[in-house]
C-alpha cells in the first residue's frame, strides 16, 4: 500500500472512531458507536499489515500474533458476565501497560538512524512510554484482584506512603536523566537505568492502586483507562505511527474527562482519589467517628411489597452492585413492562458511581432492554423523589446513604447520593443489613419510612413478578 493510501485509511479510522466515542456517549446511539469502533479498527489492522512495514515472513509473524490474540478476545467477551465485566476491563488496560513497556525497551534495543535533538527526543519518548505503561500494568493488575476479590478492598496505608511515592518519582527522573544522557549505541549503554525504572513505576502502580479503597474503584478502572490511552499514544511516537498517537490520545483523553465527572458525582478530587485510601472491605465498618445509626429495622415480604407496587402511581427503581450480582435485570425488566402495561409512571434512578465500573448499571439495564427514555441519571431525577410514591432500591448501599449529607464525621460526607428516603416508602433490597463498599453504615435502613425485603435480588424479583402475573 502506498503511503497516500495508508494515510487515507488512517484519518478514515481516526474519524470513526471520534464517532465511535461520539456514539457510545449515548445509550441509544451505544450499539453504533460500537459498531463503528468496530470498523475503524478493522481498517486500522488491514491498513498496517498492508503498509510498507510489514512484507514476506512478516505477514506470518503477524498472523501468528492476532489470530490466536482475536480466538481469546472473542472466547473471553462471549464468556464474561457483566458482573466481572470490570475485572476484564481492568486485565485489558494491563495488557496496553505491558504493550507499551515491551514496545519502549523492543525500540531501545533496535537499530536507529537518528542523532541529535531528534535522538534525544526519541529517547524521551521511549522513557515516559515504558514509565506510563509499567505504572499502568501493575496498577491494572491490582486492580483486577480488588475487583475480583482476591485482593482486600481495604487501602493498604503505609507509613509515610507519600513521601515514599515522591521518592519513586524523583527517582525514575534521576534514572531518566542517565538513560537519555548515555545515548543510543551499540552496546545500548541506556538499558540498566531503563529497566530499573521500569521495575520503580512498576512498585508505583502496585503501591498506588494498594492504598485505593474499593469505594473508588469505578474511578480507578476509569483512571487506569486513562493512563492506558497515554500508554498507546506514547507506543505510537515510539513506533512512528500516527494512528496509534490518534486512538491513545483519544482514550486517554475520555478517560481523564469521564474520571473527572465522576470525581465531580463523588464531591472529590481527582488528587485526593489518588491520594485518599477512601473506602474499606464491603462490610466492615470504616474508621473516621461516623455515627452509628439508631431505630428499628422494619422487614417486609413479597406479599406487602407486591400490594404497595399495585398502590403506587409513580414509582423509581435505583439498582446497585447487587442487581448485578443476582442477575436480576431481566426479570425486573419484565415488572417494568407489567407496571408500565397498567400506565404506572417507571423510571431508574442511575448515580455515577453504581457499580465497579462507569456506566455498569446502563449496561446491564440495556442488556435487559429497559427503555433508554426511563433510565435517568442522578442530577435528573434526585429533585423527583419528593413527589414519588414508591422507591426500590436493589442491591445499592453507599449511592442511597443519607450521612454523605447529614453527618459530617462520615467517610462519605458531601458525596452527592440519591435521595429516596424523600418518597412516600423505600423498599431497600439487601441479603443483609451490612454495609456497602465503602464500609459505612446507613441510616436509610432505619427511617420510618423504610422497609427492608431481605433476600437475594433475582429470587426477590422473580417472586414479585409471580404475584403480578398472579
Amino acid at each position: 500500500m502506498s503511503e497516500s493510501l495508508l494515510t487515507v485509511a488512517y484519518i478514515a479510522a481516526s474519524a470513526l472512531f471520534i464517532l465511535s466515542l461520539g456514539g457510545l456517549s449515548n445509550q441509544e446511539t451505544a450499539r453504533r458507536g460500537n459498531l463503528y469502533g468496530i470498523i475503524g479498527m478493522v481498517i486500522a489492522l488491514l491498513a498496517t499489515a498492508a503498509g510498507a512495514g510489514v512484507s514476506g515472513g512478516g505477514y506470518a509473524v503477524l498472523a501468528a500474533a492476532i489470530v490466536p490474540g482475536a480466538i481469546i478476545g472473542a472466547v473471553l467477551a462471549a464468556r464474561v458476565a457483566m458482573t466481572s465485566m470490570p475485572e476484564l476491563v481492568a486485565v485489558l488496560h494491563s495488557f496496553v501497560g505491558l504493550a507499551a513497556v515491551l514496545v519502549g525497551i523492543a525500540s531501545y534495543l533496535g537499530p536507529t538512524s537518528l542523532s541529535g535533538t531528534e535522538l534525544t527526543i526519541h529517547q524521551i519518548e521511549i522513557y515516559v512510554g515504558v514509565f506510563v505503561g509499567a505504572v499502568t500494568f501493575t496498577g491494572s493488575v491490582i486492580a483486577f484482584g480488588k475487583l475480583r476479590g482476591s485482593i482486600s478492598g481495604k487501602p493498604f496505608i503505609m507509613p509515610a506512603r507519600h513521601m515514599v511515592n515522591l521518592a519513586m518519582v524523583l527517582g525514575s527522573c534521576y534514572l531518566g536523566y542517565d538513560f537519555v544522557a548515555a545515548g543510543h549505541g551499540a552496546a545500548h549503554p541506556g538499558l540498566m537505568p531503563l529497566l530499573i525504572m521500569t521495575g520503580i513505576a512498576c512498585v508505583l502502580g502496585v503501591h498506588m492502586v494498594m492504598a485505593i479503597g474499593g469505594a473508588d474503584m469505578p474511578v480507578v478502572v476509569s483512571m487506569l483507562n486513562s493512563y492506558s490511552g497515554w500508554a498507546a499514544s506514547a507506543a505510537g511516537f515510539m513506533l512512528s505511527n500516527d494512528l496509534l498517537i490518534i486512538t491513545g490520545a483519544l482514550v486517554g483523553s475520555s478517560g481523564a474527562i469521564l474520571s473527572y465527572i465522576m470525581c465531580a458525582a463523588m464531591n472529590r478530587s481527582f488528587i485526593s482519589v489518588i491520594l485518599g485510601g477512601f473506602g474499606t472491605d464491603g462490610g466492615a465498618p470504616a474508621a473516621g467517628g461516623a455515627k452509628t445509626p439508631q431505630g428499628t429495622v422494619t422487614s417486609v415480604e413479597v406479599d406487602e411489597v407486591a400490594e404497595r407496587v399495585k398502590d403506587a402511581t409513580s414509582i423509581i427503581i435505583i439498582p446497585g452492585y447487587g442487581m448485578a450480582v443476582a442477575q436480576a435485570q431481566h426479570s425486573l425488566s419484565e415488572v417494568v413492562k407489567i407496571l408500565r402495561g397498567k400506565k404506572k409512571d417507571v423510571r431508574f434512578a442511575i448515580h455515577p458511581v453504581a457499580g465497579r465500573l462507569p456506566g455498569h448499571m446502563n449496561v446491564l439495564l440495556a442488556e435487559a432492554n429497559v427503555p433508554y427514555d426511563i433510565v435517568l441519571e442522578m442530577d435528573e431525577i434526585n429533585d423527583d423523589f419528593p413527589g414519588t410514591d414508591l422507591v426500590l432500591v436493589i442491591g445499592a448501599n453507599d449511592i442511597v446513604n443519607p450521612s454523605a449529607l447529614d453527618d459530617p464525621s462520615s467517610p462519605i460526607a458531601g458525596m452527592p447520593v440519591l435521595e429516596c428516603w424523600k418518597s412516600g416508602n423505600t423498599i431497600v433490597m439487601k441479603r443483609s443489613m451490612g454495609t456497602g463498599y465503602a464500609g459505612v453504615d446507613n441510616p436509610l435502613f432505619f427511617k420510618d419510612n423504610s422497609d427492608m425485603w431481605f433476600g437475594d435480588a433475582k429470587k426477590n424479583i422473580d417472586a414479585l413478578l409471580s404475584k403480578l402475573r398472579g
